[in-house]
């Protein structure tokens, strides 16, 4: 409100509407998303094939969830550990589980499959691209690792001995 509308006794324009702008998840919500995951497919109607695929990407998404800075925390890896494990994994699991189980385990849907080998395929895709995220995630540490050892064994190994070698004990 300015001076002049004071003055006037105009009433002030209301605010412009503010646009909500979601946050990113926090580790404590994508660990619930996680544990929503492992609720899931505990049911004894989820197939086992289903269950052991799901709880695989759970595992290896908790395991580089603690190295996700190492990927860099707005690289394309780190934003899929996070989508996986709040979006992709439960929407796949969530639209398998909503079909009833005879139809989806039986009838084919697309290209010859059945929704259950459909949702096999898609656990299989994101198994596999986790697992290779949680190698990029280690390969820094063990890069270092290895450097290290290289430095060490020319330091204080040997010619004669490419393993580290302190001196001969004699």
């Amino acid at each position: 409100m300015g001076f002049w509308d004071w003055l006037s006794g105009s009433a002030p324009e209301p605010a412009a509407p503010v646009d909500e702008v979601a946050t990113a998840p926090t580790a404590d919500d994508i660990s619930a998303a996680l544990t929503k995951v492992e609720q899931l497919v505990d049911d004894t109607a989820v197939p086992t094939v289903v269950r052991a695929r799901a709880l695989k990407v759970v595992a290896t998404v908790r395991n580089t969830l603690p190295r996700l800075g190492l990927l860099g925390l707005g690289s394309y890896d780190a934003y899929s550990v996070v989508a996986t494990a709040t979006d992709y994994l439960p929407e796949a699991i969530g639209n398998y589980l909503r079909l009833p189980r005879d139809w989806a385990d039986t009838r084919p849907v697309d290209g010859g499959k059945t929704a259950l080998l459909l949702l096999v395929d898609q656990l299989d895709l994101l198994a596999v691209t986790m697992d290779s995220i949680y190698n990029a995630a280690n390969t820094t540490d063990a890069a270092a690792l290895i450097t290290h050892g290289r430095f060490l064994t020319e330091k204080f190994g040997h010619a004669a001995a490419p393993e580290l070698n302190l001196g001969d004990p004699a």
